[in-house]
């Protein structure tokens, strides 16, 4: 039995964020009034900065060798093609929906996948830049005046302060995050960032909370724009950090389940709009208290779903239909060498050690 690689802590937070993700967007199908809009600004205050800040985190190494570019076309470009063109389908096949643009304008949720991939293209870029972390949140600030929808653009630079974080941060500094004083120091910024989000639309709005919006939407002067962005930034870098240090680091059938975040991410649009096209809206306005915990505890178990292992195996074949591909040629070539050099009863057993790994 080979020993375990993975960290486990960051695959624990990897899959509590997807779950949060799932759980946000299932929550766009409430009425979104009184606890319901508290809750999820709560929510979006910090959830994707922590997702994007480990994103960050796990793209270090990545540099301009073909294999690393090719990794990035077969692992980002190439399911952002395949589901883009899927959502699209399923919405004016399935939905009745007329969509005017595709894959320029990213569909929702893919506009994350579109912006990883200019983020890990600037990574060796932004590694190199002395104070990136302070050009990255100029670029943030400054950003509110850009008016292009192409590729989210708005939110890739948005979010590029929690990238470049991720990318600046190492195992030796992520290591302050572990002890009974962070944890402590974690739940009092909870408890601010909820009180804050409670008189979200005093000091904001929760459209600021999505960074997809310009300024010019929103009514205020420019100086006005540059404090609230920062106000924003600062508050989803606190509730990031003080997400990581309440991440339990054992290992465990939830960790296992981090390696098929992006199953998870991708797949559950489709889950979320059959909901709204079976008219499920309608009926959470007649039962909003109820409504509530039913849509969250569903947005739980599909997210565990997608991510148990017999599901999220079959689902990879969509997400990473090279990777797939290039496995099965893998296989195929060992047989056949096995073939030439010991006979059929040598290809016997290395199609069952086969079979055995694949289902591992």
């Amino acid at each position: 039995m080979t020993r375990r690689t993975r960290d486990p802590w960051l695959d624990n937070a990897k899959m509590a964020l997807v779950v949060l993700v799932v759980v946000g967007h299932s929550w766009d199908l409430l009425p979104l009034e009184g606890l319901d809009r508290h809750l999820k600004d709560f929510l979006y205050v910090w959830h994707m900065p922590a997702f994007i800040l480990i994103t960050g985190y796990l793209s270090r190494n990545f540099t301009y060798t073909p294999q690393r570019i090719w990794q990035l076309v077969r692992t980002v470009a190439v399911p952002y093609v395949v589901f883009e063109g899927l959502l699209a389908l399923f919405r004016v096949y399935v939905g009745g929906e007329h969509l005017e643009t595709l894959f320029l304008d990213p569909h929702w949720p893919m506009w994350f996948l579109a912006a990883l991939f200019f983020w890990r293209l600037l990574t060796p870029v932004l590694k190199d830049i002395p104070a990136a972390v302070v050009v990255a949140v100029t670029i943030s600030v400054l950003s509110g005046f850009v008016t292009s929808e192409w590729f989210c653009v708005l939110r890739i630079l948005g979010f590029l302060p929690f990238f470049v974080i991720g990318l600046k941060a190492t195992p030796e500094r992520l290591e302050w995050l572990r002890g009974t004083t962070p944890r402590i120091l974690a739940v009092v910024s909870f408890a601010g960032i909820w009180l804050l989000s409670t008189y979200t639309n005093t000091w904001a709005s929760s459209e600021w909370l999505y960074y997809r919006s310009p300024y010019s939407l929103f009514d205020v002067g420019d100086v006005r724009a540059f404090a609230t962005r920062l106000v924003v930034l600062a508050l989803g870098f606190v509730g990031a950090l003080a997400f990581l240090a309440l991440v339990p680091r054992r290992d465990g059938w939830f960790a296992r389940m981090g390696k098929y975040t992006l199953v998870v991410y991708l797949c559950h649009g489709f889950v979320v709009k059959a909901a709204e096209y079976l008219s499920y809206p309608e009926w959470t306005y007649q039962h909003p208290v109820l409504s509530l915990l039913t849509t969250t505890a569903g947005a739980v178990a599909v997210a565990l779903a997608l991510a148990s292992p017999p599901i999220a195996r079959r689902l990879e074949v969509l997400v990473d239909p090279l990777g797939n591909a290039e496995k099965r040629v893998d296989q195929a070539v060992d047989l056949t060498v096995v073939s030439q050099e010991a006979g059929p009863e040598a290809v016997q057993e290395e199609e069952s050690r086969s079979t055995v790994l694949a289902g591992r």
